[in-house]
């Protein structure tokens, strides 16, 4: 039986994974001599009092390269944006290939994580954007070794928004990529991934319905209220109401008050409430250096035409003048070769990230720096 859960079926797939997990390396991890300059490194988040750490990678044969940071998706990562659950480390195989190519890379572990400072709990997208900032003001400050007017941004999911948001308060900014990014707000991602993977489990339709009907009017109500009583209230209310219409629904008989209130702890926490009201259109529509946005065909969790689309119409309000929208045919969330996008496959996948999605970003920044 689908349990109501799947109204919430997470929008990034590193906040729903379990600290333990394989430690076998992937065909694709680097491994040493490496044959770029590597400096462990730390810098103060952008606002906040408190120290980021981080990897550095410099191209040896190359004076001063332009330099992307990037910025993990949602839930805790260390630098390497590792999937500890399913063994992959993106980021790692990400920077080594760029920094391979002529490329800088600064990537660095989320604040709270690893040998970050900082609190990761009840950070929001905002505050994650405020410790990006940090590492473009950090970077500034290495005009020795990197071209401080070739500074950009990579993120991954949530972190496409991130750096949606930091681009948007900042003009030191040569490029943004976004990988899997959203274009729509947080309420709409919620609906569309948790219908397609349902439909992918070969859940019968009236049941995703009836799940998409219930779950919309549970967002709508939580992005018209900041106040978790008031939340709560109408939440309660509104599910009263459909018991009472439909009492023998199977879906709407799971729903007893700790399912309830447990979706409502959900739906409240300040990341998850931050996200919902969040619509990335407010910041995409100002940003108006290149920018590259990267979808897979086969990603569940953020649905490439979709979110393509939503994200070329706030580029072209912004009058972005240098802008490319590349849908990957059969890639998953991962950017991984898939054959569903399900998540149940990024495990069995050995391949940790495309190299024919890596060339792609690598040839994008090189032919503009």
């Amino acid at each position: 039986m689908i349990r109501l859960l799947l109204l919430l079926f997470l929008f990034f797939i590193s906040s729903l994974l379990s600290v333990f997990g394989q430690s076998e390396k992937r065909p694709q991890d680097p491994v040493a001599p490496f044959s770029y300059q590597i400096e462990d490194v730390t810098f103060k988040s952008g606002k906040a009092d408190f120290k980021l750490a981080g990897t550095l990678t410099l191209p040896k044969d190359k004076k001063n390269p332009p330099v992307a940071i990037l910025i993990s998706g949602s839930g805790p990562q260390n630098r390497n944006s590792e999937i500890k659950q399913f063994n992959h480390r993106p980021f790692l195989v990400l920077s080594d290939y760029l920094t391979n190519n002529g490329i800088a890379v600064l990537r660095f572990d989320d604040r709270g994580i690893a040998e970050s400072e900082g609190e990761f709990k009840g950070a929001t997208s905002h505050d994650f954007a405020d410790d990006v900032l940090g590492a473009i003001a950090f970077l500034k400050t290495k005009g020795n070794v990197v071209d401080t007017k070739k500074i950009g941004l990579i993120g991954h999911s949530e972190g496409s928004l991130i750096a949606a948001i930091t681009a948007s308060q900042s003009k030191d900014l040569a490029f943004v990529i976004s990988l899997a990014g959203p274009g729509v707000d947080g309420a709409e991602i919620l609906l569309t991934q948790s219908r397609k993977a349902m439909e992918l489990q070969n859940v019968p339709a009236d049941f995703i319905d009836k799940n998409e009907k219930l779950a919309a009017k549970m967002y709508d109500i939580t992005q018209k209220s900041s106040d978790s009583l008031t939340i709560a209230t109408e939440i309660h209310s509104f599910l009263a109401e459909q018991k009472k219409a439909d009492p023998s629904s199977p879906l709407l008989m799971q729903l007893t008050k700790p399912v309830i209130d447990g979706q409502i702890k959900m739906l409240t926490s300040k990341w998850m409430l931050n996200f919902i009201k969040t619509n990335p259109k407010a910041y995409l529509s100002k940003i108006t250096c290149p920018f590259l946005a990267l979808n897979g065909s086969k990603d569940i969790q953020v649905l490439s035409q979709l979110n393509l689309n939503g994200i070329k119409t706030a580029l072209k309000e912004a009058k972005n003048k240098d802008a490319e929208f590349v849908e990957l045919d059969g890639f998953n969330h991962l950017f991984q070769k898939a054959e569903t996008g399900s998540v149940q496959e990024y495990a069995t996948i050995e391949e940790t990230f495309s190299e024919d999605a890596l060339v792609v970003i690598k040839d994008w920044i090189l032919k503009r720096f």
